[in-house]
């Protein structure tokens, strides 16, 4: 509210205009009566006729512009919102939210549209007040009885409606989780599809989709209910309260106290103030509904970052050098291993779990407070470098690939710097040509959100290709040849040797892996057991070992 607090202020003052305008119609119509019908006066009728010309002209313009400024304001502030949301998670240091990419959707959408349209109504809410005062003010100047009978009942009529506002709000937050859980759940049953027909649990997933549907469609049911209530109760007050306005005017009338045209601007005015009440008794459900979509925004906005920032931009001395010192975080327990430069060093490392711990290690996702123990990169603390600095040094690739929708070109060298001959280096490293090959659009073959069209092994040669791609000094991939078959991880061993391990070349890659393709080519093997260094050495001297032949023999 208040950063567009110039735009709303505008769009208040043409409204509250337009407001006034509305309800000066009634009272210039008395006028004509009691100025100009009563005393037979065609001058009179005349200049009070022009007036009431004036002041419809007037309520046409200033709700033309006060209306369009007030949309102008709300699809902004709603755009705004949405772009802030996206912002937060596209951040070079990603942001630790925890929720999933459908609950995220349903922030972009149903909240922002939700927090951000509270401008509009607001505008119109404060121009009504102005109405709903000028009104009694007016009321006032005719009959001092009934414009203290306004201003002393309106206040009472409002206060009782309001007593459903809270409801209004804890069921709108209610209704948006359940809409954030039901999104984020429909959004993963369709990335998920490919793998749930394959094990035949459709019909398992569709009935919790249902189940959690089930249960928005009833939160929304509660709160169209209380939305009901809401507006049973201001209009039935409201009519009311109208009511015995104007049956105390017109006694009034019979009395002789006011006149004819004082009946009508009386009549009139009461019945204009049914829409600015009803606005004014309104604006509380709106305000509850919003204030639930804001504090979830809020909340999401307020997530940590994902990843570390330090501030030293620079390398000094061992540019590829990771040393990690006693680490223990996550699953890796008093961990130490020191790479070596131009090494291709393979980890095995049977547990899940701390080759996943690993990995947020060195993309920095590990918090310093989480960390006992040194991660070094080229000497610095890990966290000590710059998100620009770590990324143009040390490149993880994860297990779970993620292709983006455009082309294949456009996926592994989104930057476009690399020419054809490079591109090509990559793909017969990764073993993807063939995938180029397929289609006669080449590199230029479009790729679905996420790769849907692709198997999960071309995704993930794809993936593979894009981070040799990049060129990092220290590259590590996560288990890269899960998918595919063996003759081809002969094929990607050879050409990750080959494009980043030649006799002078000073890049390191670290590969967890229990392929043996890949095991063999290594310059070394690191066993990692309970989250520690269990034993090193080559593939073939390893080979010796019982447990590292259950391990990686297929």
């Amino acid at each position: 509210m208040r950063r567009n607090g110039r735009s709303m202020a505008a769009a208040f003052g043409l409204l509250s205009v337009w407001q006034f305008s509305e309800a000066m119609v009634s009272v210039v119509v008395g006028m004509v009566i009691d100025h100009a019908v009563a005393v037979g006066s065609v001058h009179a009728l005349l200049a009070w006729g022009a007036l009431l010309l004036l002041v419809f002209a007037s309520l046409m313009v200033t709700y033309l512009y006060g209306a369009a400024e007030a949309f102008r304001t709300d699809q902004g502030e709603r755009h705004r919102l949405r772009v802030e949301i996206a912002r937060h998670v596209l951040r070079p240091l990603g942001a630790r939210s925890g929720i999933l990419p459908g609950a995220t959707l349903s922030l972009a959408t149903a909240d922002a549209e939700g927090a951000g349209s509270l401008t509009q109504p607001a505008s119109y809410t404060l121009a009504s007040a102005v109405a709903v005062a000028g009104s009694a003010v007016i009321l006032l100047g005719i009959d001092i009885e009934l414009g203290l009978v306004v201003l002393v009942g309106m206040p009472v009529v409002l206060a009782l409606i309001q007593l459903s506002t809270p409801m209004i709000s804890r069921r709108s937050g209610t209704q948006l989780a359940e809409i954030a859980r039901t999104s984020a759940m429909a959004a993963d049953l369709v990335r998920g599809l490919r793998v749930l027909k394959g094990i035949g649990a459709e019909d398992e997933a569709a009935a919790r989709y249902r189940a959690h549907s089930q249960e928005a469609k009833r939160a929304g049911v509660r709160l169209g209910r209380s939305h009901g209530i809401l507006e049973s109760v201001s209009t039935g007050l409201s009519g009311l309260f109208l009511a015995a306005v104007t049956l105390l005017a017109g006694s009034r009338a019979l009395d002789g106290a006011i006149s004819v045209g004082d009946l009508i601007a009386v009549v009139g005015l009461t019945q204009f103030l049914a829409v600015p009440i009803r606005a004014l008794g309104g604006i509380g459900a709106q305000a509850g509904s919003a204030y639930a979509s804001a504090a979830r925004i809020v909340a999401f906005l307020d997530t940590p970052p994902l990843l570390a920032d330090g501030d030293a931009d620079a390398v000094v001395g061992g540019a590829a050098q990771v040393s990690l010192n006693e680490v223990t975080t996550g699953a890796l327990r008093d961990f130490s291993l020191t790479s070596r430069t131009g090494e291709l060093l393979c980890l095995v490392i049977p547990d899940p779990a701390a080759a996943g711990t690993l990995v947020r290690l060195l993309s920095g996702e590990v918090q310093p407070d989480d960390l006992s123990g040194e991660a070094l990169v080229g000497g610095i603390p890990i966290d000590g470098l710059s998100i620009r600095a770590r990324s143009g040094l040390l490149l993880v690739n994860p297990h779970h690939t993620h292709l983006l929708e455009g082309t294949l070109r456009g996926n592994l060298d989104p930057a476009a710097r690399l020419d054809g001959a490079r591109l090509a280096q990559v793909l017969d490293a990764a073993a993807a040509q063939d995938i180029v090959d397929l289609d006669e659009r080449a590199l230029d073959q479009p790729v679905t959100a996420d790769g849907a069209t692709f198997s999960g092994g071309q995704r993930q040669r794809i993936a593979l290709a894009r981070a040799l791609a990049a060129d990092r000094p220290f590259l590590v991939l996560d288990n890269p040849t899960t998918a595919v078959d063996a003759v081809t991880e002969q094929q990607i061993a050879r050409g990750v040797k080959a494009l980043r391990h030649g006799p002078a070349d000073a890049r390191t890659t670290w590969i967890i892996t229990t392929s043996p393709a890949l095991l063999a080519t290594a310059d070394r093997v690191v066993v990692v057991t309970d989250g520690q260094v269990a034993g090193e050495g080559t593939h073939r001297d390893l080979l010796e070992r019982p447990d590292y032949q259950e391990l990686v023999l297929r």
